[in-house]
């Protein structure tokens, strides 16, 4: 059992999240991943987990802020970072989703703010912003690319420093931009990484256990 608390609203959105469905195809994608970390563990070495996509706006900051936050929620010691290769922003329809999912968010700067998220009360704030992958706040070594979107994935054939490259892609809810159900399809595209993320980590096991 977890001994870290989350928000209540997001307590909530997590109880949604873990109730959907992950087909097996999904799981085998995502056994890459838990084996990546399971082995990093094992060894006792940092987990470091650099989400990729192309604009670092919507999906790989979804990624870095849920991953981080099952890491949290189960104790399992990870450093979440995402980065592109492109910069723009986070989008603001990214941010506004992440808000409804019941983090605390506040920002600081205009045209590519940086965003402090906040799972619990107890915790560190998530910063984030949009970056190249490879800027000096990400790991610059000794690290796994995970790559969560396929225009990134195939455009950057070659990451230095990364020590495993994982496909784990998502579709991008930007083609549902100004479309009435813009925020549902944000939303529904969050709790699905929410979902991923925490099905990884609760895979994981610590000191045997």
């Amino acid at each position: 059992m977890s001994k870290y608390t989350l928000l209540p609203e997001l307590e909530k959105t997590l109880d949604q999240a873990q109730s959907l469905y992950i087909s097996e195809e999904r799981k085998e994608i995502l056994k890459v991943l838990i084996d990546y970390i399971q082995s990093k563990i094992d060894q006792k070495k940092e987990v470091n987990l650099n989400f990729i996509c192309t604009h670092n706006s919507r999906r790989s900051q979804f990624s870095q802020i849920w991953a981080q936050t099952a890491g949290d929620y189960f104790n399992i010691p990870v450093n979440c970072y995402s980065g592109g290769v492109e910069v723009t922003a986070f989008n603001e329809r990214a941010v506004e989703s992440i808000k409804r999912s019941g983090f605390k968010v506040s920002s600081k700067g205009t045209d590519n703010p940086t965003y402090f998220i906040l799972n619990s009360d107890e915790g560190k704030p998530i910063s984030t912003f949009s970056k190249l992958f490879n800027d000096p706040i990400n790991r610059a070594d000794q690290f796994a690319a995970v790559m969560t979107c396929s225009h990134a994935d195939e455009n950057c054939p070659f990451i230095p420093g990364t020590e495993k490259r994982i496909p784990v892609r998502y579709e991008d809810p930007k083609a549902f931009d100004d479309m009435p159900e813009e925020a549902e399809k944000y939303d529904e595209r969050s709790m699905q990484i929410a979902s991923e993320m925490f099905y990884v980590f609760s895979k994981i096991k610590v000191n045997g256990q």
